[in-house]
């Protein structure tokens, strides 16, 4: 017998009797020498190329009866099983085939019942990303469903270890987004804080959060209320006091804001579920976060977040059907007053879904139509807050830039001129009444309230004019509006200066369609908008051209050519 064949007779009594060894048969992850084994093993089949399906056959029993033993024995086991789960599930994958073995539960059961209880476990959460990250293209092919059903559990796994594990991440990640998964994704990306707050709390509630998933805490006082949460939201029953003590500062937050962490430490995907940003007491327990120092891993967590997001908007653009990405929009427009409230995570996590949320429309004019209405209730609210009005100032934009969903939409975008209109003329009345307050009151926010009301007010009648020059019918309305700006002369001079700019474009039709009209028409053919196609002027009215308009300068035009010399002779 050769060293080969004498090592191999070895490693794979030493696996067959770990079921009969009294101090690790209930606990076989706890002997050593079992790991050591199970990878010779592996390594041999791999090696040997002519007797390899031989040899498979030979150690699959034994391996496949390790691994039902090591589930069974995790929750009483006081020792990591990731690392053997692993190195079996690694010889499923490769052997599967030879075998006739179906991967697909034995990996469900591993995120189910080790995982589950171990991400918090840097050593078995780097394994884990290393195993999807080698096995990645087979698990896409063979097992689409599995990534996306267990991205909560994967969201909390990089949540815990933060940025030491960002990078194998980033690879996996693409292989969590799927039909199923686009829309909860989102919130649960955007929520990565608030879940890190969630499992810190859980541990100091709870102990360690390695060994002992989140679902089974279920002797200690925190679990007991998760347990009354549940009931409460599966029957509408009112959470009771449960014993907690009251005066406990922990526990009265906990009291309360538990059915937000509880949609947040879960590890499946079941669907885009409400969350429960309403509560007095989710705001509570952010104020508290906030006013406390922050940890380690909530600096790194804000930090990555961000990146993930924008990695999730590119393949949401990229490879997302336009019915998707239409449903994320008005997430999107609810989640961005909703964010956790740290100053740069806001302006990173806002910048990054308001380029979405143009790009969306400059690829799919026709969604301004099909949303019409919550465009109009954010438009609504564009001074709720200094978040909303930054929404309702890029809706305006997007609205006037793709003509209210374009030619075909006449209904959606008379709807949206209408609610154009209701707001400019609210902000008129507003800036009547400031104007007769300012000499009694002048402070900082005064003048911030002004200048962003002048913003905006400057944003609503440039998509005003760019409507009516979309759609012709709604240009006499578009006159009366901007005409009671341009007279108004109360407000900032930025803003009917604008209006009366406006109003003269709308005498000159061929300038006014290459400066407002659509970047791409009905017809097919291609405008850019700022320049003037003259070779239309022998048949469109081009005279009294209003250079100085064009070039914000007041007075009579400074030019010395004629028109003949720049249109096409015939």
């Amino acid at each position: 017998m050769s060293d080969r064949e004498r090592d191999w007779d070895f490693y794979l009594r030493t696996v067959s009797n770990s079921s009969r060894d009294l101090n690790f048969a209930n606990d076989p992850a706890s002997d050593p020498s079992l790991l050591h084994a199970v990878k010779k093993l592996c390594d041999f089949c791999r090696q040997e190329e002519k007797s390899s399906e031989d040899l498979v056959a030979r150690v699959y029993p034994h391996i496949n009866k390790l691994f039902q033993r090591s589930i069974a024995s995790i929750s009483q086991s006081s020792s990591s099983n990731g690392i053997l789960l692993l190195v079996i599930l690694q010889f499923f994958l490769d052997f599967g085939e030879v075998i006739l073995h179906d991967a697909d539960p034995s990996l469900r059961t591993f995120f189910r019942s080790c995982l589950s209880r171990e991400f918090a476990d840097p050593v078995v959460a780097a394994a884990t990303l290393d195993f999807l990250n080698v096995n990645k293209n087979k698990l896409l092919i063979s097992f689409p469903n599995l990534l996306p059903q267990f991205f909560p559990l994967l969201l909390k796994l990089i949540a815990w270890n933060g940025e030491k594990l960002e990078k194998p991440f980033l690879k996996v990640f693409p292989g969590l987004v799927s039909p199923g998964s686009f829309l909860p994704l989102f919130p649960s990306l955007a929520d990565l804080p608030i879940l890190v707050v969630a499992l810190e709390k859980v541990e100091r509630s709870s102990g360690s959060l390695i060994g002992s998933s989140i679902a089974s805490i279920q002797k200690s006082a925190a679990p007991e209320m998760l347990l009354a949460l549940m009931d409460e939201a599966y029957t509408g029953s009112t959470i009771g006091d449960g014993g907690v003590d009251s005066e406990s500062e922990d526990s009265s937050t906990i009291d309360v804001t538990d059915p937000l962490f509880l949609e947040l430490l879960k590890d499946e995907n079941d669907g885009l579920a409400e969350r429960h940003w309403t509560s007095p007491g989710v705001a509570a327990a952010l104020q508290a976060a906030m006013n406390s120092s922050q940890s380690d891993r909530l600096k790194q967590i804000l930090n990555i977040a961000p990146r993930l997001l924008h990695v999730y908007f590119t393949i949401a653009l990229h490879d997302a059907n336009n019915s998707l990405i239409c449903a994320l929009i008005p997430i999107l427009m609810t989640r961005n007053s909703t964010l956790f409230p740290d100053k740069n995570y806001m302006y990173e996590v806002r910048r990054r879904l308001l380029e979405f949320m143009l790009a969306a429309f400059q690829r799919y004019p026709d969604f301004i139509a099909l949303l019409k209405k919550p465009i109009i209730d954010r438009l609504g609210e564009a001074y709720d807050s200094p978040e909303k009005t930054e929404l309702a100032l890029q809706l305006c934009w997007a609205v006037g830039e793709h003509g209210g969903g374009g030619g075909s939409h006449k209904d959606a975008a008379r709807e949206l001129f209408e609610s154009l209109e209701l707001l400019l003329y609210e902000n008129l009345a507003s800036s009547r009444l400031g104007m007769r307050q300012d000499s009694a009151v002048n402070c900082d926010n005064g003048n911030f309230r002004k200048s962003s009301q002048s913003r905006l007010l400057c944003f609503v009648i440039t998509a005003i004019a760019k409507l009516a020059t979309h759609h012709r019918e709604l240009l006499p309305r578009a006159r009366v509006a901007l005409g009671k700006v341009a007279r108004s002369r109360i407000s900032d001079s930025r803003v009917w200066r604008r209006a009366r700019d406006y109003l003269g474009l709308m005498n000159e039709p061929a300038i006014c369609l290459s400066v407002l009209g659509p970047s791409r028409p009905s017809n097919g053919h291609m405008h850019y908008p700022g320049t003037v196609n003259w070779n239309e002027g022998g048949t469109k009215m081009i005279a009294h051209i209003p250079f100085y308009i064009l070039g914000e300068q007041e007075g009579p035009p400074f030019h010395n050519f004629s028109f003949s010399d720049i249109l096409s002779r015939r």
